[in-house]
């Protein structure tokens, strides 16, 4: 298989390319990774310039429940019995030449991790791109009024200082890897520098996060030195706060363990088992882990 699944519309020609990675699955809460990488594309009217064929690397049907395996089923859309749209999983590389910067959003592979890692650093050397940054992140004991803290892995020591200017931090971990830290354990051989950017965000909120993606977006900016407008992400994130805070009016318990983990946040105490808001979301059905 390999990089005959790498399918390339216009290969762009960067000097010292940057790379955004973006991939939904594990490391998609709060839709952060994709909803990033899909605000970039956006404003920066990035162009696509290639893609990956997704089969062979995903998972299209998945044993059991009707719930369970629609998470997986290619998406469709059918009016008065006649198919409208029908869309397979995507992996999408976007470029904007004028950043030097390549956007790339797609599904992290359940099967052929080395070879879709082969894709995805093949079209990164043919693009000129010498560094890559992924885009993730994860729920913990956080509250959604303070700024998610976003935590770093890199493949190269020399990216450190820069990453630590920006407020990042480093992880220490010890667990399942993610396909991020496939390509990061891969990226030094290939002669590319990689850094994951993973924003720890309330495990209490379920859907898409704009205040998350508001934040880790405006990290991003400053790390990449973009030049961009944030006034209407801004007004989403303030509205869908806006209207969480008013939800969380009605739900005084839930309310009482958010301040609980506001003091915490304040005096930089940050517990990872979560205690009594993990507690709290099994009771109701949420799982965080």
């Amino acid at each position: 298989m390999g990089v005959d699944r790498l399918k390339i519309d216009a290969r762009p020609k960067l000097s010292d390319g940057r790379m955004i990675l973006a991939l939904s699955g594990w490391m998609d809460g709060g839709e952060v990774s994709t909803g990033t990488a899909e605000w970039l594309v956006k404003t920066l009217h990035a162009r696509k310039v290639a893609g990956i064929d997704p089969e062979g690397f995903c998972i299209l049907n998945l044993p059991g429940s009707m719930e369970v395996a629609a998470m997986f089923r290619p998406y469709t859309e059918i009016k008065d019995g006649r198919i409208i749209t029908y869309e397979p999983p995507k992996n999408t590389f976007y470029c904007d030449e004028g950043h030097d910067l390549v956007i790339f959003r797609g599904r992290e592979p359940n099967f052929g991790w080395a070879e879709f890692a082969e894709c995805v650093f093949s079209f990164a050397s043919q693009a000129g791109v010498s560094t890559v940054y992924f885009i993730g992140s994860v729920g913990g004991a956080v509250p959604h009024t303070r700024e998610p803290r976003l935590i770093s892995t890199v493949s190269d020591e020399s990216m450190r200082p820069a990453l630590e200017q920006c407020g990042v931090t480093f992880t220490n971990y010890e667990g399942p890897a993610s396909f991020s830290t496939c390509l990061l354990a891969q990226a030094r051989e290939r002669g590319i520098s990689m850094a994951s950017l993973v924003a720890e965000i309330p495990a209490y909120i379920q859907g898409r996060n704009p205040r998350s993606i508001e934040a880790v977006i405006r990290k991003l900016v400053a790390i990449l030195g973009l030049q961009v407008s944030f006034d209407e992400l801004r007004r989403r994130a303030s509205e869908w706060e806006e209207r969480l805070n008013a939800a969380l009016e009605e739900t005084p318990d839930l309310a009482k363990l958010i301040h609980k983990l506001e003091e915490d946040c304040d005096n930089e105490v940050f517990d990872t088992q979560m205690g009594d808001l993990k507690a709290w979301l099994q009771e109701r059905g949420v799982r965080v882990d």
